[in-house]
């Protein structure tokens, strides 16, 4: 434990004398890192490639190389974004990211509380400080614990300094149970992969079968909640703007399956206009479409027919 304190005041105080440099020295700084993990270390580049073939096999390799580097680029800026998050001020944040919130301040007047589904693109950890200071929702957002001690606190003391609840995903029901009686806007990052593949909604994305957490429109079916879905554009280096937009004003009214359905559909038109800008190094596709998922496939197409062994045989 002491070792643990140790090594959490060591690495944030390092990180503190980092972030105290101006913006452009930290991009300086990050074009070097993206050299060392892109060209010397090749950081998970074999999924990336792959992850990029699925989704794009239309595109040229060359195309699609582009794409991976500024994929890296984006990857290593937000982390050095995220740094600079010890020292930087409110303002400092609110200079570079904004957030159309029109959407957003007709649902609090309804008086409900709301979901905000959004995936893995970048920068998502200066959005949401920047989102809590612009709305008068009590912002609420679901996470991964991350394994690392250190890094967890550090991350958990950045991502809470604007007093945003972060509700660890293996124990959302009892953490967010206290919150209730607040006018809420829980933010779900809804690409995760799903823990149990057999009770997942599955759903063609980017041509592939893939499965979706059904937790969060779980959720606002069963509170009745409006779902508003949002995407980060990056109009130059350093610079953000999270477009918001109403998915539907009641989970409830719509069938089982309908809302991810959506949101699939939303998310893959957001990574096609703007590839870059997703997080590409995650093993999307890593679960196996069954047979025995068929009740499970929402997709408006037909789920794929599995070739018995004998008809694989066959073609090789």
């Amino acid at each position: 434990m002491a070792h643990c304190s140790f090594m959490y005041y060591f690495t944030y105080s390092c990180f503190y004398l980092v972030s105290l440099l101006p913006m452009r020295a930290l991009y300086f700084i990050a074009d070097g890192i993206y050299f060392i993990v892109y060209y010397l270390f090749g950081y998970r580049r074999e999924v990336v490639m792959n992850n990029l073939l699925i989704a794009f096999p239309e595109k040229t390799e060359q195309e699609r190389i582009r794409i991976a580097k500024q994929f890296y680029r984006n990857f290593i800026d937000s982390f050095i974004e995220v740094i600079k998050l010890i020292s930087a001020s409110d303002s400092f944040l609110q200079k570079r990211f904004s957030v159309n919130m029109d959407v957003l301040e007709e649902l609090y007047k309804s008086g409900k509380s709301c979901q905000l589904h959004l995936g893995h693109t970048f920068n998502w950890e200066w959005g949401q400080l920047v989102l809590s200071a612009l709305t008068p929702y009590k912002l609420m957002v679901v996470y991964m614990p991350i394994s690392n001690k250190v890094f967890e606190k550090l991350f958990y003391k950045l991502r809470t300094r604007s007093g945003n609840i972060f509700l660890p995903a293996n124990n959302m029901r009892e953490a967010i149970f206290p919150h209730l009686e607040n006018q809420y806007l829980l933010g779900l990052v809804a690409d995760q992969n799903p823990g149990k593949t057999e009770s997942a909604y599955w759903f063609n994305f980017f041509d592939r079968p893939t499965p979706f957490v059904p937790g969060p429109e779980k959720g606002a079916r069963a509170n009745n909640l409006p779902v508003v879905f949002a995407y980060m554009e990056k109009p130059r280096r350093g610079y953000y703007h999270a477009v918001v937009e109403l998915a539907t004003p009641d989970a409830s009214q719509l069938a089982p399956g309908k809302i991810t359905l959506q949101y699939v559909r939303y998310l893959e038109n957001v990574i096609r206009r703007n590839p870059s800008m997703w997080l590409w190094s995650h093993r999307r596709w890593k679960h196996k479409w069954k047979d025995e998922y068929e009740s499970a496939w929402i997709d408006n197409v037909p789920p794929p027919v599995r070739k018995s062994k004998q008809e694989e045989e066959s073609h090789t």
